[in-house]
């Protein structure tokens, strides 16, 4: 009596449409994810594993510590030794090497914005 016959029907027959629509978007939201935060980040950590694996001897690199030093031996394959000052040589890990700049890669200077200008 309080329920008409026409909103009994219309309740039972859109159950698998519903189900559908209301997995897509969490669907949707995975895609995006993958594409703006998932693939980037493996191609980010594909390419420091290949620069740490390529570390050679005379090559300079920055720890993630902010150390500053040229490389004098590759110990294994999970330490390299290199030399921060004459005579002081410290051993790191190889994944803690954040940049690794090649024997003839010269250091990056600041451009001042005056002297471009002018």
């Amino acid at each position: 009596m309080l329920i008409t016959p026409a909103f009994a029907q219309a309740a039972g027959s859109s159950d698998t449409n519903s189900m559908l629509m209301s997995l897509l978007p969490f669907a949707l939201i995975f895609v995006i994810m993958y594409f703006l935060v998932l693939r980037p980040q493996q191609k980010k950590m594909k390419d420091h594993a290949e620069l740490v694996k390529n570390i050679r001897r005379g090559d300079t690199v920055v720890t993630t510590g902010g150390l500053v030093g040229k490389v004098t031996k590759v110990v294994d394959d999970d330490q390299i030794e290199f030399e921060i000052s004459d005579g002081i040589r410290v051993r790191q890990m190889r994944q803690m090497i954040s940049v690794v700049r090649t024997k003839g890669e010269p250091a990056k200077e600041k451009v001042d914005a005056d002297s471009s200008s002018s």
